[in-house]
């Protein structure tokens, strides 16, 4: 069987081309070719398939996937030692703002607009 990247998929459409190691031919996939349980493909993903020839050329038949998508979201993630630093730093500014409220102080606007920002970034750092 031959194997390949995902050139181009488009879920809403069902259909997509994977483009064949070693040479420049495009192979048509559609949906129907996916593994059970598979409803896209992302492009650069490698992939094993079948093939036969179609009314226009090769056609994908029973897709395997080789290796698991990689996730935008965990390559986007900062490295768990920056993260560390920034948490002991976010718990400091709460701290020192636990402080005020202890004695009846709010804090400053731009102090509470920073706290702010970094908590947001915090946040989305966890969402991921």
């Amino acid at each position: 069987m031959p194997t390949g990247k995902v050139r181009f998929y488009d879920a809403e459409k069902g259909f997509g081309f994977l483009s064949k190691d070693g040479t420049d031919d495009e192979v048509f996939v559609r949906a129907a070719a996916l593994p059970a349980g598979v409803t896209a493909l992302k492009r650069g993903q490698r992939v094993e398939f079948g093939v036969v020839d179609g009314k226009r050329g090769e056609q994908a038949l029973s897709v395997k996937l080789l290796e698991a998508p990689v996730s935008l979201s965990k390559a986007q993630r900062k490295p768990a030692d920056t993260m560390a630093v920034i948490v002991e730093d976010l718990i400091k500014m709460l701290d020192g703002i636990g402080n005020g409220y202890r004695h009846g102080r709010h804090p400053d606007s731009s102090h509470a607009a920073k706290t702010a920002a970094v908590l947001r970034a915090v946040a989305d750092e966890l969402e991921l």
